[in-house]
């Protein structure tokens, strides 16, 4: 990258080493992170598996795993409340029926795949978002690293949209 563009590092979020329906997109995020990777556009990636759901008040949240899926996701709403954007279509609040319990609990559902973009330890972008009906893609904004680019919320914010 440029010596004006740092390198980022890059965490990826997944529900599944091999999900259903979504294994050849995960295996081109995957390809293409490597490729970043390889080329020194990103300082490294990480790739995390965090399962479909997590119910905040569960046991399964007081462990380390869910602590820290938790404090992730609480990170990058805050990002998408500084930044003016969206993750609610991806971060969905829902309420589950147990028929085990014959009761009702409150769980996040967490997106198939997930980015989270690093600068030191700032976090600079999530993907996806959306921001004024646009969707900026996990895909976006791996071909805009490679491009050597900024994300494209930096670049609308300098007063030019290249979404």
């Amino acid at each position: 990258m440029s010596d004006t563009t740092p390198t980022p590092h890059i965490e990826l979020y997944v529900r599944s080493m091999l999900p259903d329906g979504a294994h050849e997109r995960q295996e081109a995020v995957i390809d293409h992170l490597q490729t970043l990777d390889e080329n020194d556009l990103i300082d490294g990636f990480n790739v995390i598996v965090w399962g479909k759901q997590i119910a905040p008040q569960s046991a399964a949240a007081r462990t380390e795993e869910g602590k820290y899926i938790l404090n992730r996701v609480a990170e990058f709403k805050q990002w998408a409340l500084s930044n003016n954007v969206s993750l609610e279509s991806f971060y969905q609040d829902t309420t589950v029926d147990s028929e085990v319990a014959e009761s009702a609990y409150d769980a996040m559902a967490l997106p198939v795949m997930g980015l989270a973009e690093y600068d030191g330890s700032e976090l600079v972008h999530v993907a996806p978002c959306t921001k004024d009906d646009v969707v900026h893609t996990i895909m976006d904004r791996l071909e805009r690293l490679e491009a050597g680019q900024p994300p494209a919320l930096d670049q609308e914010r300098g007063g030019v949209s290249v979404v």
